[in-house]
């Protein structure tokens, strides 16, 4: 059985998009799959990326390419009243379900349908009150010597810095066997490699061997 490590922040569409599609993608296949919340800004600031919110032509195409995703594969997609937003909240929100930095399914899927179905504002203070009902339930104690969220907080740094040295850049990334897997178009290479798809064993390293054509 396979174990894959799903990188994600719940302010990207395609990592909403992955989520709910991964199932289907991998139907037939034994995985399990562990669910790491990261900071996607500090990913991107960490290789100069302003991200496609960042680059304004860029943006409007990214909403109507994930809104056209959604509607053609059926996922319920609908961009939130403000995007993007600081995802921080409800990162943490999140890994307060957590000791190990890895969050269940249930808490991933509330908190990516708090986001991306509906058309709210995702940091709207009575949906966020809202929210933490729904997750309460899931909630970790905290450490008597902590206040404040600290360990959410410190869980997040150290997922951020873990995907960081893993190679992961932006999310979705979904890793396994360590192959990081970018992106929710690169779902059809993951279930490729589950299947055994003999270009794995020399095309995935020789495709990233080509020499650098601009000055470094």
């Amino acid at each position: 059985m396979k174990h894959i490590i799903f990188h994600l922040d719940f302010v990207s569409p395609y990592a909403w998009l992955a989520f709910e599609r991964l199932p289907e993608v991998l139907e037939g296949f034994s995985y399990s799959v562990e669910y790491r919340p990261v900071l996607l800004g500090a990913l991107l600031k960490q290789h100069g990326n302003p991200g496609p919110a960042g680059i304004a032509p860029k943006r409007a195409w990214t909403y109507r390419h994930a809104a056209w995703l959604g509607h053609s594969q059926g996922v319920p997609l609908a961009m939130p009243a403000r995007h993007p937003f600081n995802p921080l909240p409800l990162l943490r929100q999140a890994l307060a379900c957590s000791r190990d930095g890895s969050i269940n399914r249930f808490v991933a899927g509330t908190v990516f349908r708090h986001v991306w179905q509906g058309g709210q504002d995702a940091l709207d203070a009575e949906r966020l009150t809202q929210l933490a009902a729904e997750l309460e339930p899931q909630l970790q104690p905290e450490d008597p010597d902590s206040a404040d969220g600290a360990r959410a907080k410190a869980l997040l740094r150290g997922n951020t810095d873990a995907a960081a040295a893993r190679g992961v850049f932006g999310v979705p990334a979904l890793e396994v066997d360590g192959k990081v897997f970018w992106g929710y178009d690169s779902l059809p290479m993951l279930r490729a490699y589950f299947e055994g798809d003999a270009w794995f064993e020399q095309g995935w390293d020789a495709a990233a061997s080509v020499a650098q054509g601009l000055p470094g």
